[in-house]
């Protein structure tokens, strides 16, 4: 099923533990790191990295493959998606195989092939969303971004009440 509703997605991340990320980085500047270090460190989800070329990302260790990780933990809940769009289809026949019940493609990872064998083996789908935003709407966790702060608004400011008459009294060079 493909979640394409905010209370769809909010009733998949409220009732999921694991999340096994694909495509997790070690460097500090990539998403992945940035999403898979805020997710780990809210505490909600047990975060693990997969990841062939990496041992270890934070003290977490990774898996070298969705497989590698369920042989030892069992299947994930969500399988996060941090690959190029192309890799997308053998990331979701891996997902499947490796029991998982929901596969989370983030912003660009948009693939119909990898979408559509997923949805047909009857995991949640979410497409083109960022896991660490969704949680964060949820958490009440967008003011780090500045997002919900109340300091940006699309409300006007209030004229001050001699531009709102028009008057030009107290324009520079006007004698009183």
């Amino acid at each position: 099923m493909i979640l394409a509703t905010v209370a769809q997605r909010y009733a998949l991340l409220a009732r999921s533990h694991t999340i096994a990320m694909v495509g997790a980085s070690a460097t500090p500047t990539r998403p992945s790191y940035f999403v898979f270090s805020y997710l780990r460190t809210r505490g909600r989800f047990d975060v693990v990295p997969i990841n062939p070329a990496l041992s270890e990302i934070d003290g977490v260790r990774a898996y070298p493959s969705l497989e590698a990780y369920a042989k030892e933990r069992g299947a994930p809940d969500i399988v996060d998606v941090f690959r190029k769009a192309a890799d997308a289809p053998q990331v979701a026949r891996d997902a499947v195989a490796a029991g998982a019940k929901a596969i989370w493609f983030q912003y660009g990872v948009v693939n119909d092939e990898a979408i559509r064998l997923a949805d047909e083996a009857g995991l949640a789908v979410v497409v083109d969303r960022c896991l660490k935003v969704e949680s964060a709407r949820f958490d009440g966790g967008l003011s780090l971004a500045g997002l919900d702060s109340g300091l940006i608004s699309s409300r006007r400011a209030a004229l001050p009440a001699r531009a709102a008459t028009g008057r030009r009294d107290d324009a520079p060079g006007r004698a009183s």
